[in-house]
Formats: structure tokens, sequence, C-alpha cells
């Protein structure tokens, strides 16, 4: 039988959200098509196609760079959050963070899905979240770490500025955003890797990347 967490809902992703990424695109904020920074959170959609449960192997578009990113995306309950999983945010590399193309970011299977929904008092609330490092590993060789405590709005608040303009219905996921290498870059995988998201209190997920087969 199947034991892996799989989204109900649907699943948001944020950009620009950690303070190294937010600084480095800064300069060009003031440049059209919107001439300032967001002021609001800026989110897209992984749809239901992408969902890739831990242990399954990802399938890579002949020709393209991808990339991947560790995540952290709160599970929305009846009440408010009611518990946190790890995510591999898969895309197609692209330039654009303010308008990111659906079709680089929903290709099927680009959402690697952690084993587990871990309940949020088991990670001392939302403040607690703030003292997670996510690991990224590629063929178990540490890629990039990730900090929770370097978000531009941490989960509080961006639940908050969220709920300004949409609701969150039980069932859905908000991811907290990911962060870039030093560069601006995301790491690039390629067939026959395999990357590892973990951090404390969670298991870790696992996915492998195979070649697209054609029929």
């Amino acid at each position: 039988m199947n034991t892996h967490w799989m989204p109900e809902g649907t699943v948001y992703g944020t950009l620009l959200n950690f303070q190294r990424e937010h600084a480095l695109w800064a300069p060009r904020m003031a440049e059209p098509p919107y001439k300032a920074a967001p002021t609001a959170p800026v989110l897209y959609i992984k749809t239901a196609n992408t969902f890739t449960a831990s242990g399954h192997s990802v399938f890579l578009p002949a020709g393209a760079p991808v990339v991947v990113a560790a995540a952290l995306g709160l599970v929305m309950g009846d009440a408010g959050v009611a518990g946190a999983v790890l995510f591999n945010d898969v895309a197609i590399a692209f330039e654009s963070y303010y308008r990111p193309p659906v079709k680089f970011q929903c290709v099927d299977g680009f959402l690697g899905v952690g084993p587990e929904c871990v309940p949020l008092q088991r990670l001392g609330g939302l403040d607690g979240l703030s003292t997670l490092q996510l690991e990224l590993r590629i063929n178990g060789v540490h890629r990039q770490t990730t900090a929770l405590a370097e978000l531009v709005r941490d989960a509080a608040t961006l639940l908050a500025d969220v709920d300004e303009f949409m609701s969150l219905r039980a069932g859905d996921v908000l991811m907290l955003g990911s962060d870039c290498l030093p560069d601006g870059t995301r790491p690039l995988v390629h067939a026959g890797d395999t990357v590892e998201i973990s951090a404390t209190g969670f298991k870790p997920a696992v996915h492998s990347f195979q070649a697209e087969v054609k029929a």
C-alpha cells in the first residue's frame, strides 16, 4: 500500500522570498514592465500533474536545462496550518522571475513531494520554522543549505499577506519559496542524478532523474 503523503489541494509557490535572491533582483525591479518592487507576495501554481512521490523518478525533457530547489510547504487544515512538507521544486531554467512561464514550472512530474506531512506543533509552530535548514544533495554531495531564517517574509507574515488577496482552503499548500546559489542560479540536474532534500524532523525527500523516453 502506498503510504506517501500527497497534496489534496492546490500547491502554490512563492517567488523572491529569500533575502539573497531578492537583493540580486533589486536593481532590476525598477525596470519595465512593473517599474517597482512587488508589494504583495508573488505566487505561482504547481499543478497536480507535477506531483511526484518520494522514491519515484522525474523524467527530464530532452535539451532543456533543469534546476532543482529545496522548499518547505505549509499544508492548510480546517483551522490554519496543519503541518509542513519538504518539496523539491523542479523547473526548466528561465530568466524572468516576474513572469515564470507555466510551461517551465508545470512539466509532468516537476514537483518532488516529501514522504510525510509533519504536524506543525512538532516543529515548534510557525515561529519554530525559522530555525530549520533545508539541505540539498545531488548524488550524495552537498550542494546547498537553505536557511528559513533568511526569508523576506517569514511563514506567519507570508500567510497574512497572501490572505489579503486570496483564501487558502484545507488541503492547499503554500511553499515558502526557494533560495538561489550565490551566483543567482539553482543547482542543475541531469539524467542519472539522485536528489535528496532533508531537514531536522523530516524524513528526506529523494527523487531520481531520468531522461524522458519518447514513445
